[in-house]
C-alpha cells in the first residue's frame, strides 16, 4: 500500500491524531510509521490488542508512562565497555522507574492475556535504579554519598576553602593591604583564590599574578599565605575528578551486564506507549473492534467517518463482497458518495492497522492484500496532463497490480470525456477488476453504469439519498437503489428559467425519462417499506418489552407468594405448638384429677376439664382457619369430586383430579402430562381462579379434551402464525420437549405462507435439533406448505 495512497485517504491525518496521544517521542515516531498489515493471524493479534488496552483503560486511568529518552545508543555502549555520562545513566534510571510502575499497573488485570505478556517481560531492577537515583543528582552534579571516598575527598575540599577564605578575608579587611586593593572582595582565576591588586602596588604584595584586567589598572594576585593550600584543593579536585570517572565506570558496568533487560524494559514500555495511545485515540472517538474475516466480505454498521465532525457526520451502511463484488454508487454532487469511498478505505486501513473503527459492534472487516485508489482531482500541469489522462494513468497503474482479494476504490470513474466512450470505458474497467479477482467500488454519474449493475450479477447499485422536499443530500448509502441527479430539481431552485429546464427535459430520450421514472418509483416504494419495518420494528420492541415487563410482574408476584406460604407455615407451626402446650398441660391436669376421683364433685371437676379442652382445641382450629383465610391459603379438603382442580401443597402445583380416593385417601391428580399419587391431606381446593393455560388456543390436545393445567398439555399440533422467527423457535423447543415426554412421535407446526421467512427459520431450527428425526412440509389436505409435519426420534 503506496504513501500516496495513505494519503489520498487521509491515514496519515488518523495517525497524527493517534501520536497526539502518545507520551515518549519514539513513541510518537512509531506511531508515525505505523502501516498496514497484510497477514491475517498479524491482524487479529494487533486487533486484540487494543481491544484488551481499551478493555483496560475502560476501567482505569491512562498507564504511568513517563517522558523517557532514547537510551539504545547508550546501552550499546555500556555493552562495549564504555563509560556513561550522568545524564545517560539518569535515563536509564527514568527507564528503571518508568518500567517498575507500568508492571504494577499492568498486572492488575489476570484477564487480559496480552496486556500480561506485556507486564510479564518487564523486570524490576530496583536496586540499580535506586543506586543511581540517590548518586546522581542531575547531569552535572553527583552527589557526596556516591561514594565514600568522594565523601571524604569534598569534605578536606570543604575545610580548605574555609580557610584560605578566611586568610584572605582577613588580608582584605587589613589597614595594610586595603589600600594595595582595587576593591576589597575574593576572586578565582584558573581555579585558584586571588586579589584584585592595583597595578602599581604589585610589589607591596608578595604572591603569584596570574591575571590582569583589560586596562591593566588591575592585577590578579594569589598571596603567598595560600598558594600551597591551593595547591592541595587543586589536587584534590583532580581526585575528585577520578572518583567520579570511577563511580560512573561502575554504574556503567552494571547498566551494560543488565543491558539485555533495560533494552526489553525499554521496548516495552514504548510498545505500551503507542498502544494505549491508539486505545485512547479508539475510546474518544466510539470505535469498536470489527470482526475479522478472510473471505473479502464487508459489513460496516453506522459507520462515521472520523475526520467529520461528531456533530455532523451521518453514519452510513455499506456492505460487499458476499452477494456482489462491485458496488456502483451514484448520486448528486456533494451527496456523499466520495465519503463513502474514503470511509471504506480509510476504515480497511485502520483495521490492518490495529486500530478499532468508528462503527457498531458486529461490523465486519477483511484482511485486503492490498488497497488502491483513484480518487480526487489528478489533473497534472508539470506533466501536461488533462484530468481524464491524469486519472487514465493512475488507472492503467492499478489495472497493471490488481489481483484477487484487492480493494479498488474509483471516483468519478470515467469522468472527463465523452459521456458514451465514458461509460464504455468504465464498465470494461470493472470488469476487468472483476476478472481477476477484485472488489469494486465506483461512483459515476453515468445511466449506463446503472442498467450495467441492473443487468449483470456480482455487480449492485447503490445512491446516496437525496431529499426532494429540501432538495438537499442526506447522506444516508441506498444499497440496491440507483441514484438520481436531479440536475433539474437542484438547478430549477438555484433560479435556473422554467424555460430552459423544459427545454432540456424534452431533449431528453424516452428511455431515459422511463429509466429515471422507474427510479423514482423504486425509491419511493423502499422508502414506504423502510418505513413499515421500522414500524413493525417498534412495535416487535415494544412488545417484548412488555412481555419482559409482564415476566418480571409475575416474579415479583411469585416471590411474594412463596414468603406468605413460608410465613403461614412458621405461624401454623407456632400456633400448634401453642395448642399442643396448652392441651398437655390440661391432660396433665385431668390426669392428676382421674387419679385422685373418688366422688361425684371430682367427676364434675373431670368433666370441666374435658370442656375446656375442647373449647381450647376448637379456638385454636379457628385461629388457624382465621390465618388462613388472612394468607390466602383454600382450606383442606373434605371430599373430593372427579374433575376439579385442586393444589397439591408438598409441589405447589395444580391439577385435576382423576380418581375418588382409595381406602387410604389417595388420589391421582394429572398435572399437565403427569399422573401424579396425592393424599388428600395433601390437597387444597382452588376456589379463586382457574387453572392457567400455557400457551392460549395455540396448542391442541392429542384427544380434543382432558385436563388444562398450567405447565403446557400434550399436543400434536402447534400453531405459530404471526410470531417471530425467535418467538416461534422458541415455542416449538418446548413444544418438542413436551411431545417427547409424552411419547409422541408425529406432530406438526402451523406457520402459514406468507413471506415464507418464518417457514425457512423454523426448518433451519429442526435442521439441528437432534431430537428431529425428519421433517417435511405439508401434502395436500394437511396444510400444504403452510404446515411442517415433524417425525421425532
Amino acid at each position: 500500500m503506496t504513501d500516496k495512497l495513505l494519503k489520498i485517504l487521509e491515514y496519515n491525518k488518523i495517525l497524527e491524531l493517534i501520536r497526539g496521544r502518545a507520551v515518549t517521542s519514539i513513541a510518537k515516531e512509531k506511531i508515525l510509521e505505523l502501516r498496514p498489515c497484510v497477514n491475517y493471524d498479524e491482524v487479529v493479534q494487533l486487533q486484540q490488542e487494543t481491544s484488551e488496552a481499551t478493555a483496560m483503560l475502560a476501567r482505569r486511568a491512562m498507564p504511568p508512562i513517563a517522558a523517557i529518552s532514547d537510551i539504545r545508543a547508550g546501552l550499546r555502549r555500556s555493552e562495549a565497555g564504555g563509560i556513561l555520562g550522568m545524564g545517560e545513566l539518569m535515563a536509564v534510571a527514568s527507564v528503571l522507574h518508568t518500567a517498575s510502575a507500568l508492571k504494577r499497573y499492568l498486572e492488575t488485570e489476570e484477564d487480559l492475556e496480552i496486556i500480561n505478556s506485556m507486564a510479564y517481560r518487564l523486570t524490576v531492577l530496583k536496586e540499580l535504579e535506586r543506586d543511581i537515583t540517590e548518586a546522581i543528582i542531575s547531569d552535572e552534579e553527583i552527589a557526596d554519598n556516591a561514594s565514600g571516598e568522594l565523601a571524604a575527598i569534598r569534605r578536606k575540599m570543604r575545610q580548605l576553602n574555609g580557610k584560605i577564605k578566611d586568610i584572605l578575608g582577613e588580608m582584605i579587611h587589613s589597614a595594610k593591604y586595603t589600600k594595595y586593593l582595587q576593591e576589597p572582595i575574593v576572586t578565582m582565576r584558573g581555579d585558584r583564590y586571588v586579589l584584585p591588586v592595583k597595578a602599581e602596588y604589585r610589589g607591596n604584595i608578595q604572591g603569584i599574578i596570574h591575571d590582569s584586567s583589560a586596562t591593566g589598572a588591575t592585577v590578579f594576585v594569589e598571596p603567598m599565605a595560600v598558594v600551597e593550600a591551593n595547591n592541595q584543593l587543586r589536587a584534590l579536585a583532580g581526585a575528585e575528578k577520578e572518583e567520579i570517572e570511577k563511580i560512573l565506570k561502575e554504574f556503567s558496568a552494571r547498566v551494560g551486564e543488565n543491558s539485555g533487560i533495560i533494552n526489553e524494559n525499554f521496548n516495552t514500555v514504548i510498545q505500551a506507549d503507542v498502544l494505549f495511545a491508539k486505545a485512547s485515540f479508539c475510546i474518544d472517538y466510539r470505535c469498536h473492534s470489527p470482526e475479522i474475516n478472510r473471505d473479502g466480505y464487508v459489513n460496516i454498521k453506522e459507520g462515521r467517518h472520523p475526520l467529520i465532525n461528531s456533530k455532523n457526520v451521518v453514519p452510513i451502511n455499506i456492505y460487499l463482497g458476499k452477494d456482489f463484488h462491485t458496488l456502483i454508487i451514484t448520486g448528486p454532487n456533494t451527496g456523499g458518495k466520495t465519503v463513502t469511498l474514503k470511509t471504506l478505505g480509510l476504515f480497511s486501513l485502520m483495521t490492518q492497522s490495529g486500530l478499532q473503527i468508528p462503527a457498531k459492534s458486529g461490523t465486519q472487516m477483511p484482511v485486503w492484500e492490498d488497497i488502491f485508489a483513484d480518487i480526487g482531482d489528478e489533473q497534472s500541469i508539470e506533466q501536461n496532463l488533462s484530468t481524464f489522462s491524469a486519472h487514465m494513468v493512475n488507472i492503467v497503474d492499478i489495472l497493471a497490480k490488481v489481483r484477487k482479494n484487492c480493494l479498488v476504490l474509483f471516483d468519478e470513474l470515467g469522468a472527463g470525456t465523452d459521456p458514451e466512450e465514458g461509460a464504455a470505458l468504465a464498465i470494461e474497467i470493472l470488469e476487468y477488476v472483476h476478472m481477476f479477482g477484485g472488489t469494486a467500488v465506483a461512483t459515476t454519474h453515468y445511466s449506463e453504469l446503472k442498467l450495467y449493475a441492473i443487468s449483470t450479477g456480482d455487480v449492485e447499485n447503490a445512491s446516496c439519498e437525496f431529499d426532494m422536499e429540501t432538495l438537499s443530500p442526506t447522506y444516508r448509502l441506498l444499497i440496491g437503489l440507483p441514484g438520481k441527479s436531479n440536475a433539474f430539481a437542484i438547478s430549477k431552485r438555484l433560479g435556473l428559467p422554467d424555460k430552459v429546464i423544459e427545454g432540456a427535459s424534452s431533449r431528453l430520450t424516452a428511455e431515459s425519462i422511463r429509466f429515471e421514472d422507474v427510479v423514482a418509483e423504486l425509491q419511493s416504494k423502499r422508502e414506504s417499506v423502510n418505513e413499515a419495518l421500522a414500524e413493525a420494528e417498534k412495535i416487535r420492541v415494544e412488545l417484548k418489552n412488555e412481555l419482559r415487563s409482564s415476566q418480571e410482574k409475575n416474579r415479583e408476584i411469585n416471590e411474594k407468594t412463596s414468603k406468605l406460604l413460608d410465613d403461614a407455615k412458621v405461624e401454623a407451626a407456632r400456633i400448634v405448638q401453642d395448642a399442643k402446650g396448652d392441651m398437655n398441660a390440661i391432660l396433665k391436669e385431668a390426669n392428676k384429677v382421674a387419679k385422685e376421683a373418688a366422688d361425684k364433685d371430682k367427676a364434675r371437676e373431670i368433666e370441666e376439664i374435658r370442656k375446656r379442652l375442647k373449647n381450647a382445641g376448637d379456638s385454636y382450629e379457628k385461629k388457624l382457619g382465621e390465618r388462613r383465610e388472612k394468607l390466602g391459603i383454600n382450606q383442606p379438603l373434605k371430599d373430593v369430586k372427579l374433575g376439579e382442580t385442586v393444589q397439591i401443597i408438598s409441589i405447589n402445583e395444580q391439577g385435576g383430579v382423576v380418581t375418588l380416593p382409595n381406602a387410604s385417601g389417595d388420589v391421582m391428580v394429572q398435572v399437565g402430562i403427569i399422573k401424579v399419587k396425592a393424599n388428600v391431606k395433601d390437597l387444597r381446593r382452588v376456589t379463586d381462579k382457574k387453572p392457567e393455560k400455557s400457551a392460549g388456543s395455540r396448542y391442541r390436545n392429542i384427544s380434543g379434551k382432558g385436563i388444562e393445567s398450567k405447565t403446557m398439555t400434550a399436543t400434536t399440533e402447534l400453531d405459530i402464525r404471526g410470531m417471530m422467527v425467535d418467538e416461534g423457535t422458541m415455542l416449538l423447543d418446548k413444544f418438542i420437549d413436551n411431545a417427547i415426554m409424552a411419547s409422541i412421535k408425529n406432530i406438526s407446526v402451523i406457520h402459514g405462507k406468507g413471506t415464507g421467512a418464518l417457514r425457512a427459520g423454523i426448518q433451519n431450527y429442526l435442521k439441528h435439533n437432534k431430537f428431529v428425526k425428519s421433517y417435511r412440509l405439508g401434502a395436500y389436505g394437511e396444510g400444504d406448505s403452510g404446515v411442517t409435519i415433524i417425525e421425532l426420534k
